[in-house]
């Protein structure tokens, strides 16, 4: 896991629980959990939940026979305390017994509901409320090695856009292609597929189409859009357009319209900056050519162990960029019934700009 340093990650997340008055702080499976002490555990229907009190050492409550698997993460040499539950006990009345005299505990926004209920019977007069904004402000900010985490994990992705052309002729299906791609994102070094989307012809007009039995036919415009997760736990997360053969009439002109706005957003990323400032850097190009109307969703999204976390790039997002904080830049226009396009690139904010994690052309490629 990339970074290392848990101790300081859930002694900043103790600081964070005092300045909002929170007693406590529970963390089920999850990113979040992966995030503050390097343990990839299983989400099961038993719970495990990390506990980090306002003051005090956090503990891990685990099943009995999770103990083992617990402390061969970074949970053992970390020194963290580990208080297994057995599976006659109710290891909801052991989370509370961890912080007896807690008023208000933040539980982390992956919990599942059935857990959050029953913790919320285990302490009946305890206020719940979202840890998120506790622990997003950590993860926003990237340290070196996740950095050096997504750049590896946006080179990794390269890799399969730099095969799809190849991938793309007449008489396939977005289906096929769609399976190559996902063997494709497992040979570069993932360790799972977490989507693929083969928008061809009017299917690219849906942003988050994924793949159907639709034929790849001449003069189809076809949005590409694929991630993974690396063994690290850190994301990829990359858009191209491609067409087969000659695109349809108008579409080179708006394409490039699109690149220029893809390109000003990019430009625009530094710290200092307003994540809705970097929005309209990229909206503000696509509405003077006309097609303000086409861009449909957000600028971008950020990216960490999770495909889609804060920060979010949308207008409305006053939220400053500071750096190590890593998103994606990824504008699109949608002519429904007829294709869609899509640029999107990986971008972390280092001192006077950004790094970008994905490098390869942003040309409408054709196949």
């Amino acid at each position: 896991m990339p970074g290392g340093d848990h101790a300081a990650r859930l002694a900043a997340l103790q600081h964070e629980a005092r300045t909002a008055g929170i007693d406590a702080v529970l963390v089920a499976p999850g990113p979040d959990l992966r995030y503050l002490v390097g343990y990839d555990a299983v989400p099961l229907e038993r719970l495990t939940c990390l506990v980090v009190p306002a003051a005090g050492d956090p503990v891990l409550v685990a099943p009995r026979l999770e103990v083992l698997a617990a402390q061969a993460s970074p949970v053992g040499s970390l020194g963290l305390a580990v208080l297994p539950w057995g599976e006659l006990d109710d290891p909801y009345s052991v989370v509370a017994s961890v912080v007896p005299g807690a008023l208000s505990v933040a539980l982390d926004n992956h919990m599942w509901a059935e857990k959050v209920l029953a913790l919320r019977d285990a302490m009946p007069a305890v206020e719940q409320v979202l840890a998120g904004p506790l622990i997003a402000r950590q993860r926003m900010r990237k340290d070196a090695a996740e950095v050096e985490a997504l750049i590896a994990a946006g080179a990794a992705i390269d890799r399969v856009h730099e095969a799809v052309p190849g991938l793309l002729r007449p008489g396939r299906t977005e289906r096929e292609v769609g399976a190559d791609i996902a063997d494709l994102i497992i040979d570069v070094g993932h360790v799972r597929v977490d989507f693929v989307i083969v928008g061809s012809g009017p299917n690219g007009a849906s942003p988050h189409h994924e793949v159907s039995d639709r034929i790849l036919e001449r003069g189809d415009v076809v949005v590409v859009d694929i991630g993974g997760t690396m063994p690290d736990g850190y994301r990829s997360d990359c858009t191209r357009t491609y067409a087969i053969g000659e695109a349809p009439e108008g579409f080179a002109a708006r394409y490039e319209a699109l690149q220029q706005a893809q390109a000003a957003a990019v430009a625009h990323a530094r710290p200092g900056v307003t994540c809705e400032s970097v929005d309209g850097a990229a909206r503000v190009v696509l509405e003077a050519a006309g097609m303000g109307d086409l861009f449909i969703h957000r600028t971008g999204h950020g990216i960490g162990l999770e495909t889609h976390e804060e920060p979010y790039i949308v207008s409305g997002n006053t939220l400053v960029l500071e750096t190590g904080m890593a998103f994606s830049v990824e504008p699109g226009f949608y002519v429904e019934g007829s294709y869609g396009a899509r640029i999107e690139d990986i971008v972390i904010a280092t001192e006077g700009g950004v790094t970008v994690a994905n490098n390869r052309p942003r040309d409408l490629v054709v196949a």
